[in-house]
């Protein structure tokens, strides 16, 4: 029911001229999606008991529109789909998450900043089929790549995703990067 909600319609920010009334409540729906996406992490992460845990359980995320939200220390261990999800602007992390089949397949990572960083994919597969990095910056520095796989392969970089400098100079078993340089943002 939750990720149901966070998948409703997300009306843009209100123009700066819009009334105060419009302004009021887009800042109140953005505060319950934000308590929303904690509560979920909250549920994942490895000091949450087990009779509470939501580590294993499948969570659907397709076409959610995320402005900020905090996945930092999630453990995913079932099917998670970020599919159609846009990184529209804020702050996402997902800072020291780790494990499970992760799909984030024809996202847009729009603007604001999506962070990996920390990431431990250490099994399962995290695919980024036809996901578009366009102006967000996206951080994969310090993530682990053993024992899973994360498939960049089809992805589109306008801007590219950061790495640690040996990363894109070393192959690194479980990590796939396209065959081609990184289009250019100019």
């Amino acid at each position: 029911m939750l990720c149901a909600y966070l998948r409703m319609p997300y009306p843009p920010h209100p123009d700066e001229d819009a009334p105060v009334t419009e302004h009021l409540t887009w800042q109140a729906n953005r505060e319950i999606r934000h308590t929303v996406i904690r509560t979920i992490r909250d549920h994942l992460l490895p000091t949450t008991p087990p009779d509470t845990s939501w580590s294993g359980y499948d969570l659907d995320f397709t076409g959610t529109v995320f402005d900020g939200g905090d996945f930092s220390d999630a453990r995913f261990s079932g099917r998670v789909t970020f599919n159609n999800a846009e990184f529209a602007d804020g702050i996402v992390s997902f800072q020291g998450a780790c494990g499970g089949t992760v799909n984030f397949a024809n996202s847009l990572f729009g603007s604001g900043a999506v962070s990996f960083t920390q990431a431990k994919f250490l099994g399962g597969t995290v695919d980024f089929t036809g996901v578009v990095f366009s102006s967000a910056t996206v951080d994969f520095r310090r993530a682990g790549f053993t024992g899973g796989v994360v498939d960049l392969r089809n992805s589109h970089w306008l801007t590219p995703p950061v790495f640690d400098d040996d990363v894109l100079a070393d192959h690194r078993p479980g990590l796939l990067l396209p065959d081609r340089p990184p289009e250019s943002a100019s």
